[in-house]
């Protein structure tokens, strides 16, 4: 993965890590999260990327949470890379966007619902930074070739893919362990292993989790070649103010990470 920005000390045959909070809370929460996360991936030697969405577009109810401000949360973004030095990657859900998170991050996300947006895709591929489209819930594994192309014939050949479970009826997610060696034919892959786990809530309209299923998902990825792993972690998910039934307790990470080196190994020997 020598595409990933301002890596080192890392183990060239281990999996990479995107992994964070869902949205900027705060600077405090994003530098605990940050800094221990750092620790963790040094000593293992795993390829760390900073994750934190400055806004959240996409939410089911009008009154949740949604950021703390644009400019505000980019700056605290901006502020891990350059303190930390960490490469650092938030969403990005217009085409105007694009140029101003890219100040900020070395590593543009698209949606899983906005994965076809053409505007989108062009806009995020032309700031030179990695593009990492999540694939629709809705598409297959084979239709994420044509996602990849747009980045690469708008003449930026660094883009990913990101597994994120595809919907199973109304009220299920799951993950199709088939779609990660086909998409790593179009882009290197990464797994979701915590919005793969969502399940909406007709009545309350929240979104809810099986977090007792991350370490099986992630296992499983690993196991067929996933060759990164996407988590959404924080110090305590029961006060995140976003997507805190999908996320590992940051406390649990360095116990599930030294599992997937160890899956990673055996599947490679």
């Amino acid at each position: 993965m020598n595409n990933i920005p301002n890596i080192k000390n890392t183990d060239s045959n281990n999996f990479f890590l995107i992994a964070g909070p869902c949205v900027v809370e705060s600077e405090e929460n994003v530098f605990e999260i940050a800094c221990t996360i750092k620790a963790i991936t040094e000593r293992l030697k795993i390829p760390y990327i900073f994750k934190a969405s400055y806004r959240k577009a996409n939410r089911s109810r009008l009154d949740s949470f949604t950021g703390i401000g644009d400019e505000k949360a980019l700056a605290i973004i901006k502020s891990v890379k350059e303190r930390l030095q960490l490469p650092t990657l938030t969403d990005v859900h217009t085409a105007e966007e694009c140029a101003i998170a890219a100040e900020s991050c070395d590593v543009l996300q698209i949606p899983a619902f906005l994965c076809r947006q053409t505007d989108l895709l062009v806009a995020a591929a032309k700031t030179g930074k990695v593009v990492n489209i999540k694939k629709g819930q809705f598409l297959s594994a084979e239709a994420m070739q044509f996602a990849v192309n747009k980045v690469k014939e708008s003449g930026n050949e660094n883009v990913w893919l990101t597994e994120r479970g595809t919907t199973f009826g109304y009220q299920d997610m799951v993950v199709d362990y088939r779609g990660i060696p086909k998409m790593k034919e179009f882009a290197p892959t990464v797994l979701d292993i915590t919005h793969s786990l969502q399940q909406p809530n007709q009545s309350s309209g929240v979104t809810g989790g099986k977090p007792e299923l991350i370490e099986t998902i992630a296992k499983a990825g690993i196991a067929v070649g996933a060759d990164g792993i996407f988590i959404e972690t924080h110090p305590d998910p029961s006060v995140a103010k976003s997507d805190g039934a999908n996320m590992l307790r940051l406390d649990l990470l360095e116990d599930l990470l030294v599992k997937l080196i160890k899956v990673r190994k055996a599947v490679h020997a």
